[in-house]
């Protein structure tokens, strides 16, 4: 239940790069670092990345202005590939000078590729800033970025936006609700059902009531059949649209002075969230580097960056606690009040909940 970047991609999806300091303005002086790393750094001259698109998350950039700031080259392999080839190439390229130095992975190959000891442990100086529940204790892993289930909501055709899951029973809702896939399959469908669960008495462990909600919803007639896409989004085909936030704020951006379109966090439940995690490689060929982009990327700058292309950076809370996120910037987001109490569900909780759609959704979901 990972972000799937190479689908949304191809489909279409992809929220645009943006900086967050507007278009000619110059950045400030970049993080403070070690002077001894960035020379170690910049004597190496390279950084070997993969699975980075330059239009998801606004890497494109924090990959730029990294080159800028510490002087060296940046490679981008297959921008575009799964976690599971990010393993691969750990594995196939070791002690070869191309090998990825970092990898940024789902929360399920974070750990099989710790148990496999493709990585090497480092932690950077805002470690105590990541919440426990997204990293390894010892640093071989730790996530960098999420997003949340939310409503996208068309309000050329629903004059009242709901606010919460219960909202979404009320019969003005008839055939709007729509979810983004198939949630035996889908990993933004799965976070609403489960996202649900958490909102009708469920938990991380039983993702039954979500399915049962679903259920509700589909006899209700309020569940649309249809996969919500940008397109039936805005066309008001599915103008309710289930969907993670970052995806929900870039069509929202993307339509701006053509649709209204509402982005929010539904308020009777703890946010649903899923992550992506970066580690350095065992066998990184750019050690020193590799240990200066985790450092660039979890410093303020580098998470601020993510907010750029609607992700919410790891240390979110604690940029927001510490008033260092722009007030221009957090009025383009849902209240940051919604985010506050953000759980993620482990790798074992996903597999028992994708166990229990499989077995339960087409029997209980009809439509």
């Amino acid at each position: 239940m990972t972000f799937d970047r190479r689908f949304i991609l191809k489909s279409g999806l992809a929220v645009a790069s943006t900086s967050l300091f507007g278009t000619g303005r110059a950045f400030a002086a970049g993080p403070n670092v070690p002077a001894a790393l960035a020379a170690a750094a910049k004597k190496e001259g390279q950084i070997n990345v993969i699975a980075l698109p330059r239009d998801w998350a606004n890497w494109g950039v924090t990959m730029d202005r990294f080159q800028a700031l510490y002087g060296v080259k940046l490679d981008s392999a297959n921008p575009d590939g799964s976690s599971a080839e990010e393993l691969q190439a750990i594995r196939s390229l070791k002690n070869q000078q191309r090998a990825p130095d970092v990898v940024d992975v789902g929360p399920a190959f974070a750990i099989s590729g710790t148990k496999e000891k493709l990585y090497a442990p480092y932690k950077v100086a805002t470690w105590n800033e990541i919440p426990d529940d997204v990293k390894h204790k010892d640093g071989f892993w730790y996530g960098d970025y999420y997003g949340v289930t939310s409503f996208a909501v068309n309000k050329s055709v629903v004059k009242n936006v709901p606010q919460t899951w219960a909202d979404l029973k009320k019969p003005e809702y008839k055939g709007m609700i729509a979810l983004n896939g198939n949630p035996l399959a889908a990993g933004a469908a799965i976070g609403a059902v489960y996202a649900a669960a958490l909102a009708n008495g469920g938990s991380f462990d039983n993702i039954n009531p979500g399915i049962e909600f679903f259920g509700e919803l589909a006899k209700l007639g309020n569940l649309n059949p249809a996969a919500a896409t940008p397109a039936s989004l805005v066309a008001g085909q599915t103008p309710i649209a289930l969907n993670w936030d970052y995806l929900s704020l870039g069509y929202k951006k993307a339509n701006e002075g053509k649709v209204d379109i509402d982005v929010l966090v539904p308020r009777d439940a703890p946010p649903f969230g899923n992550y992506y995690c970066m580690a350095i490689s065992a066998y990184a060929p750019h050690p020193n580097t590799a240990k200066l982009w985790m450092e660039y990327v979890y410093s303020d700058e580098g998470q601020l960056a993510f907010l750029g292309g609607f992700a919410h950076p790891i240390r979110f809370n604690s940029l927001v606690a510490a008033g260092k996120v722009p007030d221009a910037v957090l009025k383009t987001l849902p209240p940051a009040e919604a985010y506050k109490n953000i759980k993620f569900a482990t790798p074992d909780q996903a597999d028992k909940a994708k166990k229990a759609l499989t077995d339960n959704w087409p029997r209980v979901v009809k439509i």
